[in-house]
């Protein structure tokens, strides 16, 4: 299979990038689904590195971009994308997105929604919510993504505990090993199921 007629992967972050790192290594050698892009709205994100690391276009873009012009979404448009990735990534994602992309953008959260979602529910913030309500497990969730923050459709579900004596780091590193885990397997399978419909 010529990369050409490989299925693609865009990936959007706004910070580390560890999940789209993990999806570039994933994905480095499969014969069908490759990492086409990586677009990122912060000019700090580290993200940014680590798509040049392994030769991934990366482009950076303003919140005037994304929200009041095409400019874009016609960007992402070129890379011919079957699936859409946010990983780690900020924004709400704006209207033209969803209705040129209908079920194909998809966020990881570190926490079990409906729980624990919706604006500024990222990173610590979310781990230290949940260590505070004293809750037993945690979790990630892999949702299409839809108008408002954390709403959409579960896509999976996985879970993991929370220790007593846990601090949201350590929390933090234990959902973690789960995003990185299940998020390439769940991507892989959406694209592929794309490719047959």
């Amino acid at each position: 299979m010529t990369p050409a007629d490989k299925k693609n992967i865009v990936i959007f972050a706004s910070g580390s990038g560890s999940n789209a790192q993990r999806l570039m290594e994933y994905f480095k050698h499969h014969p069908q689904i490759r990492v086409a892009a990586l677009f990122a709205n912060n000019p700090k994100a580290y993200a940014l590195k680590r798509a040049e690391t392994f030769h991934v276009p990366a482009l950076l873009f303003s919140r005037d971009e994304f929200y009041n012009s095409t400019k874009v979404l016609e960007q992402v448009q070129s890379f011919q994308p079957d699936l859409i990735v946010l990983a780690g990534f900020l924004w709400l994602v704006p209207q033209n997105f969803l209705q040129a992309f209908p079920d194909r953008i998809i966020n990881i959260h570190p926490a079990l929604l409906p729980q624990y979602g919706g604006k500024g529910m990222h990173g610590l913030n979310v781990h230290t919510a949940v260590v505070t309500a004293g809750d037993k497990e945690s979790g990630i969730t892999i949702h299409r993504v839809n108008e408002e923050y954390d709403k959409g459709e579960f896509v999976l579900q996985e879970r993991c505990p929370v220790h007593p004596d846990d601090t949201p780091e350590d929390l933090a590193a234990r959902v973690l090993q789960l995003e990185h885990k299940y998020l390439p397997e769940v991507v892989e399978k959406l694209v592929l199921q794309t490719a047959k419909s």
